[in-house]
C-alpha cells in the first residue's frame, strides 16, 4: 500500500484495477485545527488515457499497481502495428492503436524505448527525450541563414515533418525532441 503523503510525480498506483501515473501532486494544509492535509493529485489512467484530478486525505492508502518499467527495443513495423521486445526476458509485444500511432514517427528499427508493463501487458511506451534522425527532403539551404532567423519544413526518415533552420540540407543528421516534435541541433 502507498500512503497518499508519499505520492510523487511519475509514481504508479492502482484505482479500480487500473494503473494510474501521477502527473502532478500538491499538498494543501488544513485551515482549521484538527483538519487533515489534502493531497491534490492529477493523474492519468494508463488504460484509458483519461486525466483526472482527485484529492486524497493525508492518511489515505492507495493500492500499488503491478507495474514495471522495462528496457525495450523497437524491432519492426508491420502494417498498422509495431513489434517491440522486452530486453530482460526477450518477450515480444505487438502494439497497435493510439499507443503506437502517437510514437511511430520517432521509431527506427533497433531503437531503445522504455516499456511500461501492467499485468504482462504493455500500457506505456516511453521514448528517449532526444533522438537522431536523417533529413530526407527539404528545400535548398537559404544563404546567410542563422540558427534563429528562418525555418523551413523538412521530412525525416521516419516520415514525420518538422520545422528546421534554413541552413540545413538533405541527408543531414539532426537531433529531435520527442516530447515537442521540434529540432534541437545537428547530430
Amino acid at each position: 500500500m502507498i500512503n497518499a503523503n508519499d505520492l510523487r510525480r511519475g509514481m504508479v498506483f492502482q484505482i479500480d484495477s487500473s494503473p494510474c501515473v501521477v502527473i502532478d501532486v500538491s499538498f494543501q494544509s488544513p485551515t482549521a485545527r484538527g483538519g487533515n492535509t489534502l493531497v491534490k493529485t492529477k493523474y492519468r489512467n494508463l488504460l484509458t488515457s483519461q486525466v483526472l484530478n482527485t484529492p486524497f486525505k493525508s492518511g489515505d492508502k492507495l493500492e500499488e499497481a503491478d507495474f514495471a518499467r522495462r528496457r525495450g527495443q523497437f524491432l519492426y513495423a508491420s502494417g498498422d502495428h509495431g513489434v517491440f521486445m522486452d530486453q530482460e526476458n526477450y518477450e515480444q509485444y505487438e502494439i497497435t492503436g493510439d499507443l503506437y500511432d502517437d510514437i511511430k514517427g520517432y521509431l527506427l528499427e533497433g531503437g531503445e524505448v522504455t516499456l511500461g508493463v501492467f499485468n504482462e501487458q504493455v500500457v506505456t511506451i516511453e521514448l528517449p527525450q532526444v533522438i537522431e534522425l536523417t533529413v530526407i527532403e527539404t528545400a535548398p539551404s537559404i544563404k546567410n541563414a542563422t540558427a534563429t532567423a528562418q525555418t523551413k519544413e523538412a521530412i525525416l526518415e521516419t516520415g514525420i515533418t518538422i520545422q528546421v533552420p534554413g541552413y540545413l540540407e538533405t541527408d543531414e543528421k539532426i537531433k529531435v525532441d520527442t516530447r515537442e516534435c521540434r529540432f534541437v541541433s545537428r547530430a
